[in-house]
């Protein structure tokens, strides 16, 4: 399937293994240290409207098929089910400690935590699991510490400045210096197809008003609404956590340009299924 790239950006690789077509990111392979993907629409056994790589048990698909995406998606990362360990998003600054306790929670047995939009583990082996269907991936690898963190930041995560909460938590806990991070913005809504209404432009201005970084963050339509580039806002918010700019990797593919391969509740109209991202410590 040919994909619409936004251009002068580090480009974003598809892989195949199997049936299951993924993405990985450069700068993040050049670690040498982790396992990574980002889900996309194909190689899953879901239908209809999850087509067909859904990894939800909360959107209405059948239990038995989005077990089955999972095993596929543990294959290509080359981990089991039980290594993986998933969050509980509802579009907080919420950050979890994840240890091999975890193990498994959110697919082979129910979570003990919730409202937790972000993961950090410093553990060899397990594998952290966030999702996704327009809000914006956030991947960090401290490479000197051997540490990683995944986090969802939607518009109320980037306002709330979910990527310097991650870099100050890992620092808290494993004594991270930004500097030796690597980070990636991934698939998520460009700023083209990302239209809000007054009140989350005027969030956004207040908030990075201060810093007079609010160049090309809002473009005006008229009528009350913006466009809101939440990729520039990330990458912002991560450059004043102290990650140096050339070890950031800015998405080059927008899930709502891509629909057909990447799932958009925008695009979709909220009738669709959920992508992941995976990351994790090599042993």
């Amino acid at each position: 399937m040919e994909l619409y790239r936004h251009e002068n950006r580090m480009r974003t690789q598809v892989n195949k293994k199997g049936e299951v077509e993924y993405l990985t990111f450069p700068i993040l392979e050049r670690t040498g240290i982790v396992r990574h993907l980002f889900s996309t629409r194909a190689g899953g056994v879901s239908k209809g409207v999850y087509s067909t790589m859904n990894l939800s048990y909360t959107r209405g698909d059948e239990k038995e098929a989005v077990d089955e995406n999972f095993r596929r998606i543990a294959g290509a990362l080359g981990c089991g089910l039980e290594d993986i360990v998933c969050s509980d998003q509802t579009h907080t600054v919420n950050l979890r400690i994840a240890t091999r306790a975890d193990g498994g929670k959110g697919i082979l047995r129910p979570r003990d935590y919730t409202d937790i939009d972000g993961l950090l583990t410093d553990e060899p082996g397990i594998v952290l699991a966030t999702f996704y269907a327009d809000c914006v991936p956030l991947y960090f690898v401290d490479t000197r510490r051997r540490a990683v963190a995944l986090a969802h930041s939607g518009w109320r995560g980037t306002v709330a400045r979910m990527g310097r909460c991650v870099a100050e938590k890992m620092h808290e806990t494993y004594g991270t210096d930004p500097k030796d991070i690597v980070a990636v913005i991934g698939p998520s809504i460009c700023q083209a197809c990302y239209e809000v209404s007054e009140d989350v432009a005027e969030a956004f201005a207040g908030e990075f008003r201060a810093t007079g970084q609010t160049d090309g963050l809002l473009s005006a339509k008229g009528g009350g609404k913006y466009q809101l580039d939440l990729w520039r806002a990330n990458e912002i918010v991560l450059t004043e956590a102290g990650i140096p700019a050339e070890q950031i990797q800015v998405t080059d593919l927008c899930t709502c340009h891509n629909s057909a391969y990447l799932f958009s509740h925008r695009a979709s109209h909220g009738k669709r299924g959920n992508m992941g991202a995976f990351l994790g410590l090599l042993s």
